[in-house]
This record gives structure tokens, C-alpha cells and sequence, in this order.
């Protein structure tokens, strides 16, 4: 008899809150995954579902329509990389509606008030199921293909744009996408000339996925290489290769000898004792490698946190660009320019803040003694 009294509460309150939700006119839109989902005309209250979701509805400035967040948001930690957060603290006092990577919780969702009228959700095959969610919970799901800005900006800017859509925030849409058009047209043009032989060549470690890694982490097409048409050593054997990490020998690295070296600060993470900052220090095999001995070695800031981070994707991008052609970039100022990228994006600039929770090493020599 309990089981069948929750039960019938809880489709009462369903039927309370989508009455509520529904109230007024209907629109169609199609998400990324080509389902023709049903919204509220004017929409007012969301929550998003999976990493990186969060992130883009700051981008698209309605970050006040939110209602509660998942537990990624709630955490306290020294360590954070999340520009989109550290511009809005506030996202820590939101209530809770589940765990993160998209492990929603149906009934936390269902007791929040004020109640959602729609649900965002990137990595729709991880976690929770949207179309289960939706039909539990009552509230549309609408699902984003996360993309990046290299093989898939496609579904990177679909994804913008269906947010925009929803939101009602097109005009904003199309500016973020021209903002990250014109920021890799600019710097695949200065670079654009630069001979073989003038590239100094280069490998980034430390790169994180799904939590901190040491040094031989790395990604082969490292979009910040590629906007500045960099000699990303990684990428020289393992060219077809997709976005995703890689773990090298220390062998290759070897071999390789790059001439400069950039170390991803998520692996900071790991303590003093771990990751690959402590692995530069002490492991003989890297004490062999030529920038090692040179002291050149420079802190970037995390590609990953929750997810890829696009503002500071562009931003290591000038860093790097800076630091491997310096006439090139002669006129930039690495943290300034950041700042800039970050309160376009965000409303906020969080370099200051962000770099120094990674021992202010970003855009830096890292101290190797």
C-alpha cells in the first residue's frame, strides 16, 4: 500500500507541475539526435543534464533560468578549470538533481520547485536515458551533440544553435559561433606562412579524461597545435587519429625529443607526490629529454574539465602560438588576451582566479627544481 501511495503522489505531482509546463502555446524543435521535441513557447526554468551542458547555456547568457544542478557544480575543491563556474559561484547553493555525467535522478527532479520546463542534455548515451527521462520526469528532453572545434564544430555549433532556439537567444547564438570563427581564422592566419623549418617542434602532456593523468597523456590532434599550424610530434605518427586521448611510451617521447614542451595543469590534480609535473622532476627518462634539461617546459591551462573547454582551447592557442612565434604574436599579451576570450564567453575575467588555483604555472615556464 506504500509502494502504491508513493506511486500515485508522484504521478499527481507529474501531472500538477506538466499541466503547469504546458500552459499556453507549443512549439516544435528538433534536437541533435533528429527527435521532434515539444516546448513551452516561453521558456523560464531548465536544468542541464551532462558535462559540458552547463557551460554552454552560460555561453548563451541564461544562466539565470536555471533551477538546480548536478553534484559536479556542488563540489568544493582548490583545483577548478571551469571558467563558466568560477564566473557564477553561485551554481553551488543551486539544489540538486542528480549526479554528474548525466546520472539524473527522476525524483530529485520531480520534487524541484520551481519545477523545469525543459531538460538539456549532452552525452545522451551516457548516464541516464533522455527518452526514459522524459517520459519518467514529464518534462522535455532536448539532446546536444557536445562537438568541438576541430572534426566535429558542426554539431558544436548545432548545439549553440538549438539552445539558442529554445532560449530564445539566436542573436547570441550566431555571435558566439562568428566569435569562434574569426578566433581560428586569425590564428591559422598569422601562422599561416610559417616555413618547416621554422617550427620549433612541440608535444603537450598531462591532458586529462575523465579525471588527471601524467605526462604521457596527450592528444595527437591537439586542437591549439592545429589552429597555429604547430609540429605537434604526437601527431606525426598518428595522423587519422580522432580527438581523443592518448597515452604514449616514454620511449616515442624519447625519440621524438620535442624542442618545447607544455604541460596540460589538470595533473596538477594528482598531488605533489603524482602526475606529470612530479614526473618532469624525478623520472630519469624524462631527465634525458632536451627541453628537460633546457628548462623549456610551459604550463597551459586544462583542455578538459568536465569536458572540453573552448575558451581555454583558444586561449592555450595564442599562448602557444606566442610562445613558438614569438613575431608572430608580438602584439599579444597571453592572460590579457584569455581574459578577453573568458568575458565573452562567460561575462567574467577568470584568469587571474583560475590561474591561481593551478599555482599561477599558466602561460608560464614550469619550475623543473
Amino acid at each position: 500500500m506504500k509502494n502504491i501511495s508513493q506511486y500515485l503522489l508522484a504521478l499527481i505531482l507529474v501531472l500538477f507541475f506538466t499541466t503547469d509546463l504546458f500552459a499556453g502555446d507549443l512549439r516544435t524543435i528538433v534536437d541533435a539526435a533528429g527527435r521532434k521535441v515539444e516546448i513551452p513557447k516561453k521558456i523560464e526554468r531548465v536544468i542541464c543534464s551532462g558535462p559540458g551542458c552547463l557551460r554552454l547555456l552560460v555561453y548563451l547568457q541564461s544562466q539565470d533560468k536555471i533551477v538546480a544542478v548536478d553534484n559536479m557544480e556542488k563540489r568544493k575543491s582548490i583545483f577548478d578549470a571551469r571558467p563558466y563556474a568560477l564566473a557564477n559561484p553561485q551554481f553551488k547553493e543551486y539544489p540538486l538533481f542528480g549526479e554528474f555525467r548525466g546520472h539524473d535522478n527522476p525524483e530529485l527532479i520531480m520534487g524541484l520547485e520551481p519545477f523545469p520546463q525543459v531538460i538539456f542534455k549532452t552525452y545522451s548515451s551516457m548516464g541516464y536515458d533522455p527518452v526514459k527521462l522524459e517520459k519518467k520526469t514529464g518534462i522535455p528532453v532536448v539532446v546536444l551533440n557536445y562537438g568541438d572545434m576541430f572534426k566535429y564544430r558542426k554539431d558544436f555549433f548545432n548545439a549553440i544553435r538549438i539552445i539558442g532556439k529554445v532560449m530564445d537567444k539566436g542573436e547570441r547564438a550566431e555571435e558566439l559561433i562568428a566569435f569562434f570563427k574569426a578566433q581560428r581564422k586569425e590564428l591559422e592566419q598569422r601562422t599561416a606562412n610559417v616555413t618547416e623549418s621554422e617550427k620549433k617542434s612541440c608535444f603537450v602532456g598531462g591532458i586529462a579524461f575523465k579525471g588527471p593523468h601524467g605526462f604521457q597523456s596527450t592528444q595527437p590532434l591537439y586542437p591549439p597545435f592545429l589552429f597555429i599550424n604547430a609540429k605537434n610530434v604526437a601527431a606525426l605518427e598518428k595522423t587519422g587519429k580522432s580527438l581523443s586521448n592518448s597515452i604514449i611510451s616514454k620511449e616515442s617521447l624519447v625519440k621524438w625529443d620535442p624542442e618545447i614542451l607544455f604541460l596540460d595543469l589538470s595533473t596538477l590534480q594528482m598531488g605533489n607526490d603524482a602526475g606529470g609535473l612530479r614526473e618532469l622532476k624525478t623520472d630519469p627518462v624524462y631527465q634525458t629529454l632536451t627541453a628537460v634539461q633546457k628548462g623549456n617546459v610551459f604550463g597551459v591551462l586544462p583542455y578538459n574539465w568536465y569536458t572540453r573547454n573552448f575558451g581555454s582551447i583558444l586561449a592555450d592557442a595564442w599562448y602557444a602560438g606566442k610562445l613558438l612565434y614569438p613575431d608572430k604574436f608580438s602584439d599579444l599579451d597571453p592572460a590579457k588576451k584569455a581574459d578577453e576570450i573568458y568575458t565573452f564567453l562567460v561575462g567574467k575575467p577568470v584568469f587571474p582566479l583560475m590561474n591561481k588555483a593551478f599555482q599561477n604555472m599558466a602561460f608560464k615556464k614550469v619550475p623543473l627544481n
